[in-house]
Parts: C-alpha cells; sequence; structure tokens
C-alpha cells in the first residue's frame, strides 16, 4: 500500500528530483537508509551493552541537537586544515 504526502524541499533537493523520472523511489530509497543507519546504530550500542530504551534515546536527542550551520563550517575549516598537514587553529605543520 502506498500514499501519497507532500513535502517542502529545499531548491536544490527539489531541482535534483525533477531530474529524475522516478523522485517517488528516490525519496523512498533516501528514507529507508535513514531508517536503516538509526536501526543499525542502535544495534551496534545494544550489542557493546547499553539499554536502549525509547525514553532514553528521547532524553539523548534533546541533548544532542544536531549541529548548527556554524558549527559545521568550523569543522570543514579544521578538517580542511587538517588536510593540509596544518592544526586547525595554526598555520604551522603538523
Amino acid at each position: 500500500m502506498t500514499r501519497r504526502i507532500t513535502v517542502s524541499l529545499p531548491d536544490d533537493v527539489a531541482q535534483y528530483l525533477d531530474k529524475h523520472p522516478n523522485s517517488s523511489a528516490i525519496v523512498t530509497e533516501a528514507v529507508r537508509s535513514h531508517m536503516q543507519r538509526g536501526a543499525t546504530t542502535r544495534a551496534m550500542l545494544e550489542a557493546a551493552g547499553f539499554a536502549i530504551t525509547d525514553e532514553g534515546a528521547a532524553r539523548w536527542r534533546d541533548k544532542l541537537r544536531p549541529p548548527t550551520e556554524t558549527q559545521k563550517a568550523e569543522s570543514r575549516r579544521r578538517l580542511e586544515a587538517m588536510k593540509g598537514g596544518r592544526w586547525p587553529d595554526t598555520e604551522e605543520p603538523a
């Protein structure tokens, strides 16, 4: 069974989907992949001995918010510095 839903997407994502004849399949694959990553992470944590509950996951989800755009930019800056052989906060070679 399938359902039709409406979503709002950023322009770049919408343009990408416009180029494909079956955008529903692309979105379905992406969402299922996302769901599987979550299930895999949970299984790995449980295998390592962590007792995962829905309440505990919700509590940590509130504490561990996704990074802001500023934090993402800083992470990219540091990664590029390390790739260039520099420590992120200096221009000296690592």
